[in-house]
C-alpha cells in the first residue's frame, strides 16, 4: 500500500533530515544572501544524483520525473531564509551566526523537502508526470523570493496545475496539520512616514512647528482609516511599530520618522486604502502647518488557499494521518510570499504542527526561543511525498 510505505520510507530517513534540518540552523543566513544554503542543498542534490537549477540568484529548482505516463505537474515549495534575531536556546546546533536565527522553521522547512524529494525519487514508478521542488529565498523581505521566482520562470516549462507549501504553526500540536480554503493570510505593505515641521525650544513651542504633535494626530487619525472606512468585513490592520524624533526632553526635532504596517484581506481594498492614508496623512500635516512624505511600500498580496485544491490536501492528509489529524484554522493576518503561487496557479498553503507542551516547546514564530518537535519533520517529508502522488491524479 503506497501510504504505508512513503510511511516507511519516512522512518528510515528522518534521522538525515533532522540532521540537514540542524545544519541549516547552526548557520542561517539573512534573505537573499542565503549562499552556504544554497550551495548546501546543491551539494545534497548532486549526491542523490538529482539536476537541478539555479534563479533568483540563490534560489534552487529540481525536478523528478515519474515514470508512468502523465501531463501533470505540481511545485513543491520551501523557504530557506533565517530572521536578524539573536537566538536564546540551549541547544548543541545553536546558531552559530551572532543575530540570525531560523526562527520561522525555514530550516524545517527546507529539510522536510529534501526529505519528500528523497522519497519521491525513490517511488518514481509508482507515479506519473513532473514534480518540481521549488527552494526560494527571501521569503521575509519584500518584494519576496517567490515574485522573484516567479519572473524567471520557476512557474514555466512545464507550468505547475497545482503548487503546495507547509509551515510550521507553534500553536498545532505536533501530528497534526491546519488547512483554511479559500483567502487565508493578508495582504502586507511597509509604510514609511517622515514628517517635517520646524524645531525649536520646548518651552516656545508657538515659535515652532511641532512634527512630533503632528506624528501623534496622525497615528490617531490613520486609525479611522481601519474603524471607520474599511469594511468591517474586510479585516484589515494598520500598526506603527517604530517612531524616532530624535530631539531631547526640551528640544522639538524638525522630523520625525514612523514605520508601520498595513494588512488586510481584499486587494480592492487595499488599493483603495493605500490613496486614503497618503491623502489623510499630507492633508493633516499640511494643516497644522507641517509636510508629510507617506511612502507605501507595496508587499505581498492576499494569500488564497483554492478551494478545490484544499479538500483535496484535507481527504488525503485525513487519509495518511488518521481521524482528527487536520483542523480548520482561523484567517491569520500574518503575510507569506507563498500568496504570489497562489496568483498563478492553484495552490494550498497548510500548517504543520510543532507544538509540544511536555517536551517545553510552546514559543512563538520570530521568537528568540523558538523551538520545534523535530518528531514533526517524519510528519513533513511523508505527507508532502504523499500529497504529491494523490493530489489531482
Amino acid at each position: 500500500m503506497l501510504k504505508e510505505e512513503i510511511k516507511q520510507l519516512a522512518r528510515e530517513i528522518w534521522h538525515d533530515v533532522v540532521k540537514i534540518r540542524r545544519h541549516l540552523h547552526r548557520y542561517p543566513e539573512l534573505s537573499f544572501s542565503e549562499y552556504e544554503t544554497s550551495a548546501y542543498i546543491k551539494s545534497i542534490l548532486d549526491e542523490w544524483g538529482i539536476a537541478w537549477t539555479a534563479m533568483a540568484d540563490t534560489g534552487i529548482v529540481a525536478i523528478v520525473e515519474g515514470e508512468q505516463h502523465s501531463d501533470r505537474v505540481i511545485a513543491l515549495r520551501a523557504d530557506m531564509d533565517a530572521l536578524p534575531i539573536q537566538e536564546a536556546n540551549d541547544l548543541d546546533y545553536v546558531s552559530l551566526h551572532p543575530g540570525v536565527m531560523h526562527a520561522c522553521g525555514h530550516d524545517a522547512h527546507t529539510a522536510s523537502l529534501l526529505g519528500s524529494l528523497r522519497i519521491l525519487q525513490s517511488l518514481k514508478n509508482k507515479f506519473g508526470g513532473t514534480i518540481k521542488f521549488i527552494f526560494q529565498p527571501g521569503e521575509e523581505k519584500i518584494p519576496g523570493g517567490a515574485s522573484q521566482m516567479i519572473q524567471e520562470g520557476v512557474l514555466d516549462h512545464p507550468k505547475p496545475q497545482i503548487v503546495l507549501g507547509q509551515h510550521v504553526l507553534p500553536s498545532l500540536e505536533v501530528g497534526k496539520i491546519g488547512i483554511r480554503p479559500g483567502k487565508y493570510m493578508a495582504s502586507v505593505d511597509e509604510i514609511y512616514v517622515k514628517v517635517r515641521g520646524k524645531g525649536g525650544h520646548g518651552a516656545q513651542p508657538h515659535q515652532n512647528i511641532d512634527p512630533v504633535l503632528i506624528s501623534a494626530h496622525l497615528i490617531i487619525a490613520l486609525q479611522q482609516i481601519v474603524s471607520r472606512n474599511a469594511n468591517p468585513a474586510h479585516p484589515t490592520v494598520l500598526s506603527f511599530g517604530k517612531v524616532i524624533a530624535n530631539g531631547a526632553t526640551n528640544i522639538i526635532p524638525d522630523e520625525v520618522a514612523m514605520e508601520g504596517t498595513f494588512r488586510t484581506m481584499d486587494e480592492t481594498w487595499r488599493s483603495e486604502a493605500h490613496q486614503k492614508m497618503k491623502k489623510m496623512a499630507e492633508s493633516l500635516a499640511e494643516s497644522m502647518g507641517g509636510t508629510c512624505d507617506f511612502t507605501i511600500l507595496k508587499g505581498y498580496p492576499v494569500l488564497i488557499n483554492d478551494p478545490e485544491v484544499s479538500a483535496q490536501v484535507s481527504r488525503h492528509a485525513t487519509t495518511y494521518l488518521g481521524p482528527d489529524q487536520v483542523e480548520d484554522l482561523n484567517i491569520w493576518m500574518a503575510a507569506e510570499d507563498f500568496a504570489y503561487y497562489s496568483h498563478h496557479a492553484a495552490s494550498c498553503f497548510y500548517m504543520l504542527g510543532v507544538h509540544n507542551k511536555t517536551k517545553g516547546i510552546e514559543s512563538s514564530l520570530h521568537t528568540p526561543t523558538f523551538k520545534l518537535d523535530e518528531d514533526a519533520l517524519q510528519l513533513s517529508t511523508g505527507l508532502m511525498a504523499y500529497l504529491a502522488i494523490m493530489i489531482n491524479q
